[in-house]
Formats: C-alpha cells, sequence, structure tokens
C-alpha cells in the first residue's frame, strides 16, 4: 500500500483550520449579508496588499476572471489574442466567449513557459490585441521579456496566475506585471477555497471600475447597466472569509512546496526522466512536472506502485476535438511534443520528506 492516497490530498491540507473555518463560518452566517460583502471586501483589500497591487477584485471563478480581464482591455468579436496551447485550454475557453481568436505561442523547453522569441515572431506577423502568458506549473514566466515586447506594441498584457500566488522576482509578485492579473481559487491552488473563487488583480484605477461592471450585469449603479456583456461571477461571501484564514500561511506552503520540489530534483536519478528547474522564489512548485518520452511506460509502472500521478496538461490546445481542425497547422512544435512527455507527481505543503523520498524511489525503480 503506497504513502499517498492523492496527487494533492487536500483533507491534510485543510485539517488544521478545522475550527477556524468553522469560526469563519459562524461569523459570516451572523452577520445575514451574503453576497459582496464584509468578507469579500476585506479579503479583496488583504489580496492587493499581499500581490502589492492597488486593487483586486473577486469573481465567482478563475475562467471567469481571465473572460473579465479581456472585456476589461477592449478585446472584442474577431480580434486576436496570444497564449501559448499548454495550459489546460482555460484562455483559450475566455477568449471563445468573446468570439475573439487565439493566436497559439510557441513554449521554452525548459520552463514549459511562453517563449518571448516565439512571441516576438506571433507578433510581427498577427494584429494581436492581447497577451496572455501563464506562469504555468507556479514558475514566473520570461514576464520582464514579455512586458517589454507588449509595451512597445501598445498590447494589453494579461497574466494568468493561477498557478503561480505568491511568485517573485526581484520583490515583485506575480500578477503585478502586466495591465490586469487573473486568479484562481480553486482547492488545489496554492491559495485554495473550499470551492470555486476568482480574483482580477490591477493597478489601473479604470480598469478595475471597469472588472466591478463587467462581474456585475454591467452595472454603473444597482438597475442601471451601461456595458454589455456584464456577468453574474462573484466570489462568494464564505469562501471569501475561508480565504481570508489561509492566505497569511501562503508563503510559508509556498517555501514549502520549493523544498519538496528541490527534494525530488536531488533524489530523482533516472537518464530517461527530465527534471525541470527550481528557482527560488520565482517558481512556488504549484505542480512537480517531470518529462518523460516513454510516458506510458513509467505512468503503468507508478500505477502498479500506487503512486499518485497526473498529467497537465495531455492535448494542446490547437489539438482540442472542439476546433475540428481549425487551428491544428499553429506552428509549436515544443508544445506539442511536451503534451506527449510531461507528468506530475504529488507535490503538496503537507508531504513529508519520507513521503517524497518514495514517490522517487519509484521512480528510480522503473525499467525501460
Amino acid at each position: 500500500m503506497g504513502l499517498l492516497k492523492a496527487i494533492n490530498d487536500l483533507s491534510r491540507h485543510n485539517a488544521p483550520f478545522s475550527e477556524q473555518m468553522k469560526t469563519a463560518f459562524h461569523n459570516f452566517y451572523d452577520k445575514g449579508w451574503y453576497v459582496l460583502g464584509f468578507e469579500v471586501a476585506e479579503f479583496e483589500k488583504e489580496f492587493a496588499s499581499y500581490c502589492g497591487a492597488k486593487h483586486a477584485i473577486g469573481v465567482a471563478n478563475g475562467t471567469d476572471a481571465l473572460e473579465i480581464a479581456l472585456r476589461a482591455a477592449g478585446v472584442g468579436s474577431g480580434k486576436k489574442v496570444a497564449l501559448v496551447a499548454n495550459a489546460g485550454t482555460y484562455g483559450t475557453f475566455a477568449i471563445n466567449l468573446l468570439n475573439a481568436t487565439p493566436v497559439y505561442v510557441d513554449v521554452d523547453a525548459d520552463t514549459s513557459n511562453m517563449s518571448p522569441e516565439a512571441l516576438s515572431a506571433v507578433l510581427d506577423a498577427n494584429d494581436v490585441q492581447a497577451i496572455i502568458v501563464t506562469h504555468l506549473y507556479g514558475r514566473l514566466a520570461d514576464i520582464e521579456a514579455i512586458k517589454q515586447q507588449a509595451e512597445k506594441r501598445n498590447i494589453k498584457l494579461i497574466e494568468d496566475c493561477a498557478q503561480a500566488h505568491g511568485a517573485t522576482i526581484d520583490g515583485k509578485k506575480a500578477g503585478t506585471w502586466g495591465d490586469i492579473s487573473t486568479f484562481s481559487f480553486y482547492p488545489t491552488k496554492n491559495l485554495g477555497a473550499l470551492g470555486d473563487g476568482g480574483a482580477l488583480v490591477t493597478n489601473d484605477d479604470a480598469l478595475a471600475a471597469a472588472i466591478k461592471q463587467y462581474r456585475q450585469y454591467g452595472w454603473s449603479q444597482k438597475y442601471s447597466a451601461t456595458v454589455q456583456y456584464g456577468r453574474n461571477s462573484r466570489l462568494d461571501e464564505i469562501q471569501a472569509a475561508f480565504l481570508r484564514v489561509k492566505l497569511p500561511h501562503l508563503d510559508s506552503w509556498n517555501a514549502r512546496r520549493n523544498a519538496i520540489a528541490k527534494l525530488y530534483q536531488s533524489t530523482i536519478k533516472h537518464p530517461h526522466v527530465t527534471l525541470p528547474p527550481v528557482g527560488e522564489k520565482d517558481f512556488v512548485a504549484h505542480l512537480f512536472v517531470i518529462r518523460c518520452e516513454q510516458r506510458d511506460s513509467l505512468v503503468a509502472h507508478l500505477r502498479s506502485k500506487s503512486v499518485p500521478h497526473d498529467i497537465h496538461f495531455p492535448v494542446p490546445d490547437h489539438l482540442q476535438p472542439m476546433f475540428d481542425g481549425r487551428f491544428s497547422a499553429s506552428a509549436v512544435p515544443v508544445t506539442e511534443r511536451l503534451c506527449k512527455e510531461v507528468l506530475t507527481l504529488p507535490c503538496f505543503p503537507e508531504m513529508t520528506d519520507e513521503e517524497v523520498n518514495w514517490v522517487a524511489a519509484a521512480v528510480n525503480d522503473w525499467r525501460t
């Protein structure tokens, strides 16, 4: 029987906060204000402060956040948005909701993040209105180089920070490099709620005002809708209350995730397994994703050892069946190769060194 029962054991993660969560629930319940009340307002202030930004606006989930970010950035029907194709299709979903057009950018083979060189080629060849840069697996993309290209061409830059809460370069956190950033608080995220939740972060007052309109029917005031395509997308009060309990622990959790990644780095020694670069504060180890050309064989081996594992993400966006081949000619060869090789190992803050070593030993025991 294996040492771990899940790739991310949320029961272990949330157990220490049982009493605080109960208190948070009763405080929320007793107030009698259940939508866009005290808890959301306070969490928005606290999360904005944590990120080092002026504004944080809570919404129902991270995908809504991406759609609202695009609308606030002025992206409309038929406009082009540059993004990667290896990040789970969430950006593509948001683009589709606007009837806009995704333009896929290849990634760096080592980091799996958007390649600035590939982005430059895409921008030279296309009239792009916005860029979605995803900080994949908890690693900040080459955001300074990407930001320079966006500013040079006057293109709106949207950071998808769903997997990178708290990742930092030179003291500047994920979510403060672009014009707008989006976050998911899905339960498995580095900062996760006990259900769905999301937020947008910006330093731009006008964008913040637009985001608040889009999240609630397009209202400029109650019952007065002054923008089209407004949504009913609000962060729940109770989820905001739970997130307020957890936010003070985010940095210590990220540090532990990074330590787990480093332990994997030092213990996995297999000639047919490629390990990701770890880094320091720029990598918060949302996922620990290895690469293997013989992935199916390794998966079968891990399954035989009862080692939890997953694949993030096996089908690149441009090859999703919903497109019926429309974008299959996208020139993203590195993306396509990585999607055939990536394999996720357990990495969550409550993992013990013994558990990490057990997973690593199972990988090392694999015979090709």
